[in-house]
């Protein structure tokens, strides 16, 4: 039997307001266990939430951007569950009216183009964490995290493989640091994700049953886990069991997804409206005014770099990734005025030089700056493309020299010089007097092998399309 994959995805954004939803205390990672732990976050006795307003005004701007409705009224519940790291015994959320509702966001998995549908974006409060490490067998409970601020974005089941749900996840990581509403560092928990999983026969209309993988904290994580839950599932239809809805673990150490406990439904946490906070109304001056300091978004920002630069329609996507990813690329092609070039060496070899090095595109050794100073060598004709290259890795590798400097340090300059190239042609053709022949007879490649001998003589330099004209004109 075919299988079908059914997938969506929860992913818990944290927003990045100084103060916590709730009250005045640090929301900042990193500090010592408990020490932005206030009395709302430990529920002493009388305390009331506040609600802060930058969490709603960093909402609305994602659902500007997912193109979604935006609720006016907004109110939030208590979802009642029992953990040690939640001290009031409840958390707060929203479940009958999210701040944000049905927008879509547009991913790409490998050529193809598809939109995914957000269900909802709830805002809620993050609960403590439970410690275990060097308590000697203790658990210890750290506050910090408690109360911090939350959009839980929900997706349609819409995405059918972990390709594309690894490609929604970065899509949406993209847009929340595009946006300037989350750092988006998935090793501190500020972009987590829970993945709903299941299979059924291709083409079937009705969903298997689900299992939850949570917390996931990078993509590859991701993708791993529902790589092996998939498996897991048919393997244990296909052996006559039955899927079990339930909450799994994924253990990166052994690529497994382990379970955890039974799933919840919504009734189980006996959700009801929070009777100290009132409903939230967003105005539509608040509307107009997140519309006013919204950025150019990624789509509308590649769309303008096929218009003014010319690079192609996948290019234009690669390179609004990020924001830093644009940036990057406008003032360099700005500067250059070579954004076509730009496209291709951003693409090409600098992406490839920083994944091996490991390296984000902030800490690479060479800048929009130099990297445009390389191209305008290309495109002036004092590099060929093959001398590009080794000008690349020296400038990688000598991260205060210019390109100029590069060039007469390694001797990497074109050679042009017409005459001196027609010497080396004659030389290569009185001494490949076959490859003559049989160019003359109707063999093209006989052509190429002896351009080729030319620029291993010239060791690289001799620019290759005067190497060919003046060598066709030669034979003919």
């Amino acid at each position: 039997m075919t299988w079908e994959t059914v997938i969506g995805l929860e992913i818990h954004v944290q927003l990045n307001t100084q103060s916590k939803i709730f009250s005045g205390s640090s929301a900042a990672f990193g500090a010592l266990p408990n020490a932005h732990a206030g009395v709302v976050e430990c529920a002493l006795p009388g305390v009331l939430p506040v609600f802060n307003r930058a969490v709603a005004e960093k909402a609305i701007k994602l659902g500007l951007a997912l193109n979604a409705t935006i609720n006016r009224k907004n109110v939030f519940d208590r979802k009642n569950y029992f953990y040690p790291d939640l001290p009031k015994g409840y958390q707060i959320s929203q479940l009958a009216l999210p701040i944000i509702e049905h927008g879509k966001l547009e991913i790409v998995v490998g050529e193809q183009v598809k939109t995914i549908n957000v269900t909802r974006a709830h805002m809620e409060e993050d609960a403590g964490k439970s410690v275990h490490e060097g308590l000697n067998g203790a658990t210890g409970i750290d506050l910090n995290r408690a109360g911090t601020p939350l959009l839980e974005v929900v997706s349609e089941p819409e995405l059918r493989s972990a390709a594309e749900a690894v490609a929604y996840a970065k899509a949406l990581h993209g847009l929340v640091t595009w946006l300037d509403i989350c750092d988006g560092n998935m090793a501190e928990g500020s972009f987590r994700i829970d993945a709903n999983v299941s299979v059924r026969p291709q083409g079937s209309s009705e969903f298997g049953t689900r299992c939850e993988i949570k917390n996931l904290n990078s993509f590859r994580f991701l993708e791993q886990a529902i790589n092996y839950e998939v498996e897991r599932q048919i393997e244990l239809i296909e052996d006559g069991g039955k899927v079990i809805q339930q909450t799994r673990l994924f253990n990166p150490d052994t690529g497994e997804t382990k379970a955890m406990r039974s799933k919840e439904d919504a009734h189980d946490y006996r959700y009801f409206p929070d009777p100290d906070l009132l409903p939230i109304i967003i105005s539509e001056q608040q509307l107009e005014k997140a519309r006013a300091e919204m950025p150019e978004l990624p789509q509308e920002m590649a769309a303008r770099f096929e218009n003014q630069f010319g690079v192609s329609a996948y290019d234009a996507r690669l390179l609004t990734a990020s924001r830093a990813q644009a940036a990057f690329f406008e003032s360099a092609a700005q500067s250059s005025q070579q954004g076509k070039l730009v496209a291709n060496w951003m693409n090409g070899e600098l992406a490839a030089a920083l994944n091996k090095a490991g390296l984000e595109l902030a800490q690479s050794p060479i800048d929009a700056a130099r990297l445009a100073a390389l191209v305008g060598k290309i495109a002036d004709g004092t590099l060929s493309s093959k001398l590009a290259k080794t000008a690349f890795e020296k400038m990688w590798e000598e991260s205060d020299a210019t390109i100029d400097e590069i060039i007469e340090r390694h001797g990497l300059k074109q050679m042009t010089d017409s005459g001196a190239i027609e010497k080396i042609i004659d030389e290569v053709l009185a001494n490949n007097a076959k490859s003559v022949e049989e160019f003359k007879a109707g063999k093209d490649k006989a052509f190429n092998a002896l351009v080729g001998q030319v620029m291993k003589a010239s060791k690289g330099k001799a620019n290759p399309q005067q190497v060919q004209e003046l060598m066709r004109a030669k034979l003919q």
